[in-house]
């Protein structure tokens, strides 16, 4: 039988309360308040976004920054999030070299049941992936909806609600995210 994180991870249905899973928030919760109390470029700074996130030796969190793990989240080489960066990685988030977040970018992995029972009274969640590809950036205040690939060089304007995958080399904006122009590095 399946635990509660192992459901978790394979995007199926899990309990959210489950006692194991919660004790993982804490710990993460007070890495996070190490993290966004401390100034850039210190040595509690760069402890606490190690400690957080599996190899993200380079990378460049503005505090405040928000998660549910850390441990779910794949960054690659030269990442920055700028202020108030929400990362729900209760499915794995996975994000490419160079990619670029403007204050107030959220990612969501989780998502809820549409059935009223099952997601108030049972606390029934599950989560879908998400992907971004090396030299992404997204604009500020930016929200990325659970299962959504963001394909390699895309530019993501302000303000937008991206709901499906966005392909390579575009720039796309609006509430919902849409292509606006290809082939932007042709340029």
């Amino acid at each position: 039988m399946k635990t509660e994180k192992q459901k978790m991870l394979a995007g199926e249905a899990y309990d959210a309360w489950d006692t194991a899973l919660y004790a993982e928030r804490i710990v993460c919760r007070k890495t996070l308040q190490q993290l966004n109390n401390s100034i850039p470029d210190t040595s509690e700074w760069r402890d606490a976004i190690n400690q957080l996130i599996p190899n993200s030796e380079n990378a460049f969190i503005e505090p405040p920054f928000r998660c549910d793990y850390g441990s779910n989240i794949q960054l690659g080489e030269n990442f920055c999030a700028n202020f108030n960066c929400v990362i729900l990685d209760v499915a794995e988030v996975t994000i490419g070299n160079n990619v670029l977040l403007g204050p107030n970018v959220q990612l969501y992995t989780a998502g809820h049941p549409l059935d009223v029972k099952s997601r108030v009274e049972e606390g029934v969640e599950f989560g879908k992936p998400i992907t971004i590809g090396n030299n992404a950036w997204l604009g500020g205040s930016v929200v990325v909806c659970p299962g959504v690939t963001i394909g390699e060089n895309a530019v993501i304007g302000a303000g937008s609600v991206v709901t499906k995958d966005i392909p390579a080399n575009v720039l796309a904006a609006g509430n919902p995210c849409r292509v606006i122009r290809v082939n932007i590095n042709d340029e």
